[in-house]
């Protein structure tokens, strides 16, 4: 579990010093099997949004997750970058609150209604 701490950190890291906006890590530990964390965060533009996600890409592969992808390569709003045990989702501010990914994961639920 300290790999995908330090993992977490990296990545947030990344996201933080390339200006995404709002970071947010989610345990998603006892609530769902496709990832230990989710981290969600904002990017400014579509250009940005891209930029963002080429480089948590980058991040995972540094780290040894080869087998990480981009997600959403066709759309403006958002990309998400699955580096297995920890998802990155980047949104354009309007689709992140259209879809309200911290909420709906932040809440507590019985693990039989979530499945995946």
């Amino acid at each position: 579990m300290e790999k995908i701490s330090n993992l977490k950190k990296d990545i947030i890291k990344i996201l933080d010093s390339n200006k995404a906006l709002d970071i947010v890590s989610i345990n998603l530990e006892g609530k769902s099997s496709i990832a230990d964390y989710m981290i969600v965060a904002s990017g400014t533009s579509s250009r940005h949004i891209q930029a963002l996600s080429e480089q948590v890409l980058e991040g995972f592969k540094k780290n040894g997750i080869l087998n990480c992808k981009i997600e959403g390569k066709d759309s403006n709003e958002w990309k998400l970058v699955d580096g297995i045990d920890l998802i990155v989702h980047i949104f354009n501010p309007d689709k992140r609150k259209f879809y309200e990914l911290e909420k709906m994961w932040s809440e507590l639920m019985p693990k039989e209604k979530v499945m995946i």
